[in-house]
């Protein structure tokens, strides 16, 4: 029988991908030079294929070497999640659970649901990243996240997603704008090319430009926020007009007296916020239990 590669030697390789160098790596991995690179030819022996190119200079993944890393990180969130389900049986919303979220609902939401969620499990240690949604999905498929709070649309690959609620987008200006005289309104087209948005990668860029009915990946010719608070700066400048999500404005971020927020023509464009976890988590119950309380910490800033 051909011998299994083991976890260890899986992990080397993943790591020595990510780093491609053999001195960081080993630091990564808390093992000596040595040591990482003798189980990378253990691994490589009982692959039989080579799966990194070394010399003197530089270290670069063989084309299989890249593919068999990316089936390693799989396994390695497979086996974790193996792990936190022997845990959840007996010790359920308790030790360390990781979670991302984006930044576009981060500063708002989060205010409402940590206290929450330490008044319902004080067991439970929460370790936050806050990213945009590409990497945050990235982190949770390589199993270095166990949810990630995004909104949607977006695309989630196989991931099982847990929809919540939606937020409602509103446009926002000045209120001396001559176009936001009326109550509400439709996008017109005079108005979407005044659109100020975040700069690419912000999933709520996507949402805009999909509300406005232009392609999700048009060019800028002009300037881009880097957050919402950002935008709606450069939207109390005069420099344009913005949609902005509901639980933003209801948590006072657009609370200026020169600010006017006018709400959409129904159905009005909205954006839907959801968690998403890998198909083979073991903390299901975790994730419904989560979901509640984000649920009912939405009340707040909806």
């Amino acid at each position: 029988m051909t011998p299994l590669p083991s976890l260890k030697q899986l992990h080397y390789l993943v790591v020595l991908s990510e780093q491609l160098n053999f001195t960081r790596a080993a630091e990564s991995c808390f093992v000596t030079q040595s040591t990482l690179s003798a189980g990378l030819k253990e691994l490589e022996g009982a692959l039989g294929t080579q799966l990194v190119e070394r010399d003197r200079q530089s270290v670069l993944m063989t084309p299989i070497g890249l593919e068999i890393a990316q089936r390693a990180r799989a396994i390695l969130a497979a086996t974790q999640d193996m792990v936190e389900l022997a845990s959840a049986t007996t010790h359920p919303m308790s030790g360390q659970l990781r979670l991302g979220i984006i930044p576009t609902i981060a500063p708002f939401l989060l205010p409402y649901a940590l206290p929450l969620l330490r008044e319902h499990y004080p067991d439970l240690r929460l370790a936050l990243r806050e990213d945009l949604t590409a990497s945050l999905l990235l982190r949770l498929e390589d199993g270095q996240l166990d949810f990630a709070l995004i909104a949607l649309p977006y695309e989630t690959g196989n991931l099982l997603v847990e929809t919540l609620f939606d937020d409602e987008l509103w446009i926002v200006g000045r209120k001396d704008d001559p176009q936001l005289q009326a109550k509400s309104f439709a996008l017109t087209p005079a108005l979407t090319d005044r659109l100020l948005l975040l700069e690419e990668g912000h999933c709520l860029r996507d949402h805009a430009l999909y509300a406005c009915g232009k392609p999700i990946h048009r060019a800028s010719g002009g300037i881009e926020a880097t957050s919402l608070l950002t935008l709606v700066q450069m939207i109390e400048s005069g420099l344009g007009l913005g949609l902005v999500p509901g639980m933003a404005i209801n948590s006072g971020l657009t609370d200026s007296p020169s600010l006017a927020v006018r709400a959409m023509s129904k159905p009005g464009p909205i954006r839907t916020i959801a968690i998403v976890a890998r198909r083979s988590t073991s903390r299901l119950a975790e994730l419904k239990a989560l979901a509640q309380v984000i649920r009912q910490a939405s009340t707040r800033v909806r």
